[in-house]
């Protein structure tokens, strides 16, 4: 966690740019090196994406390779919503912090504490999703307990537990973008958490409402993730430093002397 919190620091960014190759596997190496060796000056964490990588045939040694590429001083998230538990669980955390090298996870907490535990290493991330960005046809997410609130919100609920008891490591929340007053119930439940957040860009999540719901009196507290919008671009490092800027000057509005 210290190192994603002097990198935001010293970046002065909360731009997670988002590892999710396309292309065949020579095409995607080549564009792979091109978006990290631009964007790595904007960039608080970058975030490959699993099964991006998984499905190719030799898309584990790309992925050590790409993680290997990353400078030192910028957290790597490893996006592969991990869900199962006991020694199962076990060894999806070995790969991803032993294997890949990887700072933080994300993991679906459908089965519970015994999903995210697993993953909660001393100095890692944890990201649990609460509330995604996807619009489900069946969904169950918001879907009311009889205890009262729904689903995302019991999961919202777990992770903030979670964070307080296990003080060695951090666990914080994925939150997508589209729905913002969703965004600001969960930051109202979790004030202090981190939330990693997609949804911005090609699914449609409004940068400005999202950091007004999300961010901490602070003015951090989120990871803005962007994939697409930054791998397809001209220039990716420009798209980068664009979006960079469009986040930092909503985070000036949103500061405890503007409030």
């Amino acid at each position: 966690m210290q190192k994603l919190l002097t990198r935001v620091q010293t970046a002065n960014s909360l731009l997670c740019v988002g590892l999710d190759p396309t292309g065949d596997d020579a095409t995607a190496a080549q564009r792979l090196r091109e978006v990290v060796m631009e964007t790595a000056a904007y960039a608080a964490a970058f975030k490959p994406n699993l099964a991006f990588f998984l499905s190719r045939e030799n898309g584990v040694a790309l992925l050590q390779q790409t993680v290997q590429s990353i400078p030192a001083d910028i957290p790597v998230i490893l996006d592969g919503k991990f869900g199962d538990i006991a020694n199962t669980a076990e060894h999806y955390a070995h790969f991803a912090y032993d294997v890949i090298g990887a700072d933080s996870v994300t993991v679906n907490p459908y089965m519970g504490d015994d999903a995210i535990r697993p993953f909660a290493r001393p100095g890692k991330l944890v990201f649990s999703l609460a509330k995604t960005s996807n619009k489900p046809h069946y969904g169950l997410q918001d879907e009311t307990l009889t205890t009262g609130g729904t689903l995302s919100d019991r999961a919202a609920q777990i992770s903030r537990q979670l964070d307080e008891e296990l003080t060695e490591s951090t666990i914080g929340l994925v939150v997508g973008a589209t729905e913002p007053a969703s965004m600001a119930k969960v930051r109202a439940a979790c004030p202090d958490q981190w939330f990693l957040v997609p949804g911005i860009g090609a699914q449609g999540g409004d940068l400005e409402a999202t950091l007004r719901a999300g961010l901490r009196a602070d003015g951090s507290g989120v990871l803005i993730n962007a994939s697409r919008s930054i791998w397809q671009a001209d220039d990716a490092g420009a798209a980068a430093r664009e979006l960079m800027e469009q986040i930092n000057q909503f985070r000036a509005v949103k500061s405890p002397a503007n409030a």
